[in-house]
């Protein structure tokens, strides 16, 4: 849109934006693959000394994010398609860009031989799920190419034109695949901090109902999500429907926990073992997690 100086690079965009693929039915699978999906794109424009340092930022950021959701993961290095645009030793430049960075960090990598966009190589992050599975996930691509046929400059400290080079990146890809293999790494069963519902509160008779209520209220003002579950079913069957829901926790409320300002807490995966602990002191601990 304007003329652009050295001292303003790297430029970095970034953008959630919606595309769309004409998948045939036959290969549409849950939210794993769908027509219409999520994209993070992000686009990151520097000079060809800023590249190592830029993929360098892109890594950690990557690494950050996978580690964060709990996600081992491989890295390929994708390299000339059949269809690349551009010349050879254009292409060897940036695959050997980015080898040098994951060689310099150590970083394990394997070559995928013609796996690269058209318009330049890239990494690709393999998610392994709890099965083994991989899925595709983060990618960082290197580009000398679009920013030629786009024709993209930039003034540089000897005040003549040079061409920028351009990073494409996508932390997650697909938000619908990424939240599907989430779903199927964790099989339901989420850490606290990501669980849609993070504590059930569980009244034992209508006569706790309004303790119940009171403490589901305190957690979620702690910014907890919770929900009070005072249907009228009996106790056992809505401790189940906890249990296949794979809520974290489920704290229950009887006479005797309403009159002291406790909890009989059920902690996911612990059987019937129920922990006796003050509300505040439970309240502390969902937090924390």
């Amino acid at each position: 849109a304007r003329q652009r100086s050295y001292r303003d690079l790297p430029l970095r965009y970034a953008e959630f934006g919606t595309v769309y693929r004409y998948e045939r039915s036959g290969v549409l699978h849950g939210m794993l693959r769908v027509r219409g999906f999520t994209q993070d794109d992000a686009h990151v424009f520097c000079t060809p000394a800023q590249v190592k340092s830029e993929i360098a930022r892109l890594l950690d950021l990557v690494h950050e994010m996978l580690t964060t959701f709990g996600y081992p993961y491989s890295i390929e290095l994708s390299t000339r398609p059949e269809n690349g645009l551009g010349d050879e030793l254009t292409w060897q430049r940036a695959e050997e860009a980015l080898a040098s960075v994951l060689n310099e960090r150590g970083q394990a990598f394997v070559y995928d031989p013609g796996g690269g966009a058209f318009y330049g190589p890239k990494l690709d992050f393999k998610l392994v799920d709890a099965i083994g599975r991989k899925w595709q996930g983060p990618t960082v691509q290197l580009d000398f190419n679009l920013p030629e046929r786009f024709e993209l400059e930039f003034v540089g400290e000897d005040n003549q034109r040079h061409r920028p080079v351009m990073l494409h990146r996508v932390l997650v890809g697909s938000m619908e695949r990424f939240v599907g293999g989430l779903i199927e790494h964790y099989a339901g069963a989420f850490p606290v901090w990501l669980a849609p519902e993070q504590v059930r509160v569980i009244p034992i008779s209508e006569d706790v109902t309004g303790d119940a209520r009171a403490i589901t209220d305190r957690l979620r003002a702690a910014g907890v999500r919770a929900h009070c579950d005072d249907r009228n079913e009996t106790l056992n069957y809505r401790i189940r429907d906890g249990e296949v829901l794979k809520v974290p926790y489920m704290a229950v409320v009887g006479k005797r926990e309403a009159e002291q300002g406790t909890l009989a807490v059920r902690s996911r995966g612990a059987g019937k073992k129920q922990d006796i602990v003050p509300v505040d002191g439970f309240i502390a601990r969902v937090v924390d997690e």
